[in-house]
């Protein structure tokens, strides 16, 4: 097992950093929200999906586009998290969909690209 966790550990070509949406008591007794980094540069691989829209219409067919993240199994994310992604020079948000699939070498998690806090 660890020959196989070092040989897909090999292929991450990405970092992440995850952030959750955290409560605060501000100075003014009021409570407030922030982003909290509780992961940063963790090595990571992001996958993408293409494949043709199942719904036909008269205009072009649309592409569908699923995402997932390859990273190590121990790493715990939370739904709702924001995962920013830096791979090939290119860093976009995204927030994790589903439950992950942790396997004894990896885990994948389905992203949907971050619109803002729910």
């Amino acid at each position: 097992m660890v020959r196989i966790r070092k040989a897909k550990e090999i292929m991450y070509i990405g970092l992440c950093t995850i952030v959750e949406y955290h409560k605060v008591k501000q100075a003014n007794q009021s409570t407030g929200f922030t982003e909290v980094a509780v992961f940063e540069d963790i090595p990571c691989k992001l996958s993408f999906k293409s494949a043709p829209s199942v719904l036909e219409s008269d205009k072009a067919s649309a592409l569908t586009q699923s995402i997932s993240l390859i990273l190590a199994p121990e790493i715990e994310i939370n739904p709702g998290s924001k995962i920013i992604v830096t791979q090939n020079g290119v860093t976009k948000a995204y927030k994790n969909s589903g439950v992950p699939a942790v396997y004894t070498t990896h885990q994948e998690i389905m992203l949907d690209i971050f619109k803002g806090w729910s």
